[in-house]
C-alpha cells in the first residue's frame, strides 16, 4: 500500500481513538446530572452503571470475529455510528431501570468499537513496521479531556439532552468523514520484500492463548491502575492530605495528563528501549511513583507520585493490546482488551474494600502492587513472547 495511503489510514484511525475518548468523557461529566432526572439512589445508579461494563464486556469477545470475518474497518464504522447514537440515550431514561437498558447499548457500542478500531492499529503498525500503538491512545486520552472539558463549560448551559445530541451529531459527522478512507482501503499489509517481516498473526492454539493471556494481564494491571486512580485520587487527598476538593480534583487531572504525554513520546520510547524494555521500566515507574503517592506525607509528593505513575502506565496498556494482536489478530485484542477493562472494572471496589479494612493509603498501595506484577510478567515472558513473534525492526 503506497505511503500516502497509510499516512491517511492513520489519521481516520487517530480520529476515531479520539472521538471514542471525546464521547465517553462527554457522557462521564452528565452522570450527575442524569442522576437527579432518573431519582435514582446511589445504589440504584451503581447497578444502571454496570450496563455499561456488561454490554462491553458482551460484545469484545465476538467483536474479535466480526472483525475477522467482515474486516475491521467496516465494523469501526458501523460501531462508531452506533455509539454516536446511543449516547444520546441516557437522558431519553425516566428510571435507573431504563437507565440501565440503554447504557447496555452504550457500552455495547462503546466495547465493540474498541476491539474493533485496536485491531485496526494492529494491521496499521505492523504495515508501518514502526511502534506506533501509543500515539492512537494518546489520541483517545486528548479527547477523553477535551470531551470531559468542554461538557464541565456546557453543563450549566446545556441540558443533558441537547449536549449528549451534540455529541452524537459530532459523532456522525466525524464518522462519516474518517470513515470514508477506513471503507476506501482494506488493512494493510507489510511489504513483501521486508527483511525480518513480522509473521501473520494466527488463530490461537494453547500456546498462542496462553501468550495472549499473558498480554492481558499486563492490561489488567495497567488499566486497574486507571480505575482506581480515577475514582480514588481526590477522596485520597481530600481525607488523607487535607486538601481542599479543588485541589483535590487535579490529582487525576495531573495523572492523565502525565498518561498522554507518555503516549505522545510512546514510539520514540519503543524505538530506542524496545517493547520488553518499555514494559519493564514502565511497570518500575509506576510502582515507584504509587508508592510515593499513597505513601507521602505531602500534597505536593503525592501530586508529584501521581505524575509519575502516569508516565509508567502510559505505554503498558497500548503495548500489551498490540501485541496481543500481533500474535492472534482481532481474536487476540479481544481477548486482551476484555481483561483490561476487567481491571478498570475491579479496581475501584478492590479498593474501596481494601480502604474499609485497611486504609485508603494502604489500599491505593495495591496499583503499586499490580504494576509490579506487570514488570514481573513482561520481563519472565520475554522469551517465549519473542520466539513465537519477533519484533519488526525499525526502519
Amino acid at each position: 500500500m503506497p505511503g500516502n495511503d497509510l499516512t491517511r489510514l492513520r489519521i481516520a484511525l487517530t480520529t476515531f481513538f479520539a472521538l471514542d475518548g471525546f464521547i465517553f468523557a462527554g457522557w462521564v461529566v452528565r452522570i450527575p446530572s442524569i442522576k437527579e432526572q432518573t431519582g435514582a439512589s446511589a445504589s440504584a445508579l451503581g447497578l444502571a452503571l454496570l450496563g455499561v461494563s456488561a454490554g462491553a464486556v458482551i460484545t469484545m469477545m465476538f467483536t474479535g470475529r466480526l472483525c475477522r470475518r467482515f474486516g475491521s474497518h467496516p465494523v469501526t464504522v458501523i460501531l462508531g455510528v452506533l455509539l454516536s447514537f446511543s449516547v444520546a440515550l441516557p437522558p431519553l431514561s425516566h428510571s435507573a431501570l431504563t437507565l440501565g437498558a440503554v447504557l447496555l447499548v452504550f457500552g455495547m457500542a462503546y466495547g465493540g468499537i474498541n476491539v474493533a478500531f485496536n485491531s485496526a492499529a494492529v494491521d496499521l503498525v505492523r504495515a508501518l513496521r514502526r511502534p506506533v500503538m501509543p500515539s492512537f491512545h494518546a489520541a483517545f486520552s486528548l479527547g477523553g479531556m477535551i470531551g470531559a472539558g468542554l461538557g464541565g463549560l456546557v453543563a450549566g448551559a446545556l441540558s443533558p439532552t441537547r449536549h449528549l445530541l451534540g455529541l452524537t451529531a459530532v459523532g456522525l459527522i466525524v464518522t462519516a468523514l474518517a470513515g470514508r478512507t477506513l471503507l476506501r482501503h482494506r488493512p494493510p499489509t507489510p511489504p513483501e520484500n521486508a527483511s525480518h517481516q513480522q509473521p501473520a498473526p494466527r488463530r490461537m492454539d494453547n500456546r498462542t492463548r496462553g501468550l495472549v493471556i499473558t498480554f492481558g494481564l499486563i492490561a489488567l494491571c495497567t488499566a486497574y491502575g486507571e480505575g482506581a486512580l480515577a475514582d480514588w485520587s481526590a477522596l485520597h487527598l481530600e481525607q488523607d492530605l487535607d486538601a481542599t476538593p479543588g485541589v483535590a480534583a487535579i490529582g487525576y487531572s495531573c495523572f492523565a495528563l502525565a498518561m498522554t504525554v507518555g503516549r505522545l513520546t510512546g514510539t520514540q520510547l519503543l524505538e530506542r528501549l524496545g517493547q520488553t524494555r518499555t514494559l519493564v521500566s514502565g511497570g518500575t515507574t509506576a510502582a515507584v511513583g504509587m508508592l510515593l503517592g499513597a505513601l507521602a506525607p505531602s500534597l505536593w509528593a503525592a501530586l508529584l507520585g501521581f505524575v509519575i505513575t502516569g508516565l509508567g502506565l502510559a505505554n503498558l496498556f497500548p503495548v500489551a493490546i498490540e501485541r496481543a494482536g500481533a500474535l492472534a489478530g482481532p481474536d487476540g485484542v479481544a481477548v486482551a482488551s476484555t481483561l483490561g477493562y476487567g481491571g478498570m472494572l475491579l479496581g475501584p471496589p478492590a479498593i474501596g474494600f481494601m480502604a474499609d479494612w485497611f486504609s485508603l493509603p494502604a489500599a491505593l498501595t495495591s496499583v503499586a502492587a499490580l504494576a509490579a506484577l506487570a514488570t514481573v510478567i513482561a520481563f519472565t515472558t520475554r522469551r517465549a513472547a519473542a520466539g513465537s513473534h519477533p519484533a519488526p525492526p525499525v526502519s
